[in-house]
């Protein structure tokens, strides 16, 4: 089969001209099409369910929400781990299911379930909710919504935040892979009716009749219509409350003919919903959002649609109030898609550089160098059709060398059997054409078998499943399309080239690549000549280097796989149980300002206290996340890499009492939480049902691993 291809390709030259071409246009749509980020996503498969019910206390949560919502979930198929968090007014239990199970299935089923455990949980007490279809990458935009320089004292939180809500919110969520809007601090507007006890009882009213009058007396209603000659008349009653006056206004009761209204009883003014969170920037309280984008969606492209819409909203905001993001996904695409471009061109270069020089015939490296790109555009029209992205696991392992491998088996062969048989002669097309087929139906075994050996290397890591899988198999697959992509050419592609472009002229002088070849060999000679005549010698050294490499070996460090620089830092703030959220964002504050004096490395500094209005990320109000966006590492000067620069942070805080940090980088502490339920690297869970007995434990757990050598602090 292969002696025909390579037959068919050279004798129709034309025609694998237009493959060629078609493949080069291919590939340049898929490259616009084909999804990028920065890693492979390895978040889970997972569902979570929310059930917020600000009345009830810890325990309460879990006994009369997240008990009956778990138990309803027991019998759900294709369930790997069911794990809830119940905290004061919240409960989240996130259903991890196996990765192939379609996700939209599984949300069906899960709704199905949570309908039924509805009934369970007492009335009024919280609805279960399933959160955004979305995943550890899914934060591609976060931002805030401040006033501008000169109308700070124009703007309240509460303003600001009725902002967010009802004009940013809004617009932002018909984008297209836009999946949710999240929505943090300031305070959520509402009208609060005060009510005087004293005056309830001197006129014999209770707080229910008030409240019963309250819910009767702020609706619209309907009473169908009236006909009257040829026109009807559509009856409609307009009761739904519109201001504090018509709050005001609603009539409680009636005593002898005499109204007594609400504003008798209470008083009626704007107030605060109770907040389970806050944000903080550069050392002020702050409202802002996070963009997340739906599960499989191009972060590139959503992020520039997102960019786009917020110049727009910019345009329809009150005077004096701006848009600012913090933290842009395409900040960290762009930086290691770069890092991905920048080795791909430089290592291209230089395979090409070396095909050149020793294969000792410019025409002969430029054919085999230009099967670089062209099997570069087939992976990456391969991955747009299989939904591979683009991102530094999948691009970041192709080797040139690997995909060059076949076509320099076969010009090398065409080239050598050239100067061997025709050495000073000038050939038609004809006959070249006869060389060269015959040449690569010799090799094509060598060349063809030699990369399909390299592509059984790869196939175990296709055998990879749950996060491994996810991380590697993108990387494999890329590698396996290009090297299938190189030998595809190398039989096609390859000799129709070297027939049409080689030298018809052969010529048997020495090149550059003879001497250089000659120079290797008479160094590789008399290194084998010694180690043939001092066997022992040899054979020793090579022992004593080989134990040697196993002592090594077995005191080195390990890690999954190395850590992602992605630019900006990621801390925590712990403070001790109990704490309020007033004390939190002013400690978060302290720690800001101390952080933006002393580290003129960091650019700004974001802290999400407690929970947002969608609590996918259920933290309680004395834990802080704080996002350090930093300048290029080049520009540092009190730290030379990250794991210094989180150890000059940790010793400058700790001249502030009683709090705990935690160190990490932001996509990196999500993928933990989101992934295991804790953002620490390393953490401990202790199961029971007694709280005392668990605590008891945690302590003595602590002071365990705070005796583990190069332990900073317990998880």
């Amino acid at each position: 089969m292969f002696d025909r291809i390579i037959t068919y390709s050279v004798k129709n030259k034309f025609v694998i001209g237009l493959f060629v071409a078609a493949l080069s246009v291919w590939g340049i749509f898929s490259l616009r099409q084909l999804p990028i980020d920065a890693v492979p996503d390895i978040t889970n498969n997972q569902v979570q369910i929310i059930t917020i019910s600000p009345t009830l206390a810890t325990q309460e949560v879990e006994q009369f929400i997240t008990t009956p919502v778990e138990l309803s979930l027991q019998n759900l198929q294709r369930v790997e781990e069911i794990r809830s968090i119940s905290r004061f007014g919240l409960s989240v239990i996130t259903v991890v299911f196996e990765e192939n199970y379609d996700i939209y299935l599984a949300r069906q089923l899960v709704t199905e379930r949570i309908n039924e455990a509805q009934n369970a949980i007492p009335s009024g007490l919280g609805v279960p909710e399933m959160s955004p279809i979305s995943t550890g990458l899914g934060e591609i935009y976060q931002y805030v919504v401040r006033p501008d320089q000169g109308f700070e004292k124009k703007y309240s939180a509460t303003e600001l935040r009725s902002i967010q809500d009802w004009i940013v919110k809004r617009q932002l969520l018909g984008i297209e892979g836009v999946a949710e809007i999240n929505s943090m601090g300031g305070y959520l507007k509402q009208y609060e009716v005060a009510v005087n006890p004293t005056l309830l009882k001197s006129l014999g009213i209770s707080i229910t009749d008030v409240f019963v009058a309250l819910e009767k007396s702020n609706e619209n209603t309907g009473g169908a219509y009236i006909e009257k000659n040829s026109n009807a008349y559509y009856i409609r009653s307009e009761g739904v409350a519109k201001s504090v006056d018509d709050i005001e206004n609603i009539v409680v009761s009636n005593a002898s003919g005499i109204p007594i209204l609400v504003k008798d009883v209470a008083i009626v003014e704007f107030g605060k919903a109770p907040r389970y969170g806050a944000l903080v920037r550069d050392g002020k309280e702050v409202v802002g959002g996070k963009v997340m984008m739906f599960k499989g969606a191009n972060s590139a492209q959503v992020t520039e649609l997102v960019k786009e819409r917020v110049i727009q909203i910019q345009k329809s905001l009150p005077p004096g109030v701006v848009i600012e993001p913090y933290l842009v996904r395409d900040k960290l695409v762009t930086t290691a898609i770069g890092t991905v471009k920048k080795n791909l061109i430089e290592g291209g270069l230089i395979v090409i550089f070396i095909l050149v020089l020793l294969l000792g015939n410019w025409r002969a490296g430029l054919i085999v160098a230009s099967v670089i790109p062209f099997a570069m555009l087939f992976a990456v029209s391969m991955m747009n059709l299989l939904g591979i992205s683009a991102d530094l696991m999948s691009l970041g392992a192709i080797d040139f060398g690997l995909i060059v491998d076949g076509a320099v088996i076969i010009v090398e062969a065409i080239v050598h059997r050239l100067q061997v048989k025709h050495s000073g002669n000038t050939l038609s097309q004809s006959e070249i054409d006869d060389e060269v087929i015959s040449s690569s139906q010799k090799i094509r075994n060598s060349a063809a078998f030699g990369e399909i050996i390299i592509l059984m290397v790869y196939i175990p890591i296709l055998a990879l499943v749950g996060i491994e899988g996810k991380m590697f198999k993108p990387m494999a697959q890329t590698v396996m399309l290009a090297i299938i992509g190189a030998l595809i050419l190398s039989l096609t592609y390859v000799p129709m080239m070297a027939a049409l472009f080689l030298n018809k002229k052969i010529s048997n002088k020495r090149t550059i690549a003879d001497k250089i070849i000659d120079f290797f060999q008479k160094g590789y000679t008399l290194i084998l000549n010694k180690a043939l005549q001092f066997k022992t010698f040899f054979v020793g050294i090579t022992m004593a280097i080989f134990i040697i490499s196993l002592y090594v070996f077995s005191h080195m460090g390990g890690e999954f796989i190395p850590t992602l620089e992605e630019g900006d830092l990621a801390m925590m703030h712990i403070l001790p149980p109990g704490g309020s959220l007033s004390q939190s964002i002013e400690t978060s504050k302290m720690i800001q300002n101390k952080l933006l004096k002393e580290f003129p490395e960091i650019i700004d500094v974001v802290a999400n206290i407690g929970s947002a209005e969608i609590p996918t990320d259920p933290m309680p109000v004395e834990i802080a996340d704080y996002v350090l966006v930093m300048k290029p590492k080049a520009d540092w000067t009190s730290a030379k890499n990250r794991p210094e620069m989180f150890e000059k942070i940790e010793e400058s805080l700790k001249s502030i009492p009683g709090v705990g940090y935690e160190f990490s980088q932001p996509i990196q502490m999500r993928f933990n939480e989101l992934m295991t339920g804790t953002k620490a690297d390393i953490a401990i869970k202790i199961y029971g049902e007694d709280l005392d007995l668990l605590f008891q434990k945690a302590t003595e757990a602590e002071a365990i691993i705070n005796k583990i050598e190069e332990s900073e602090q317990s998880m």
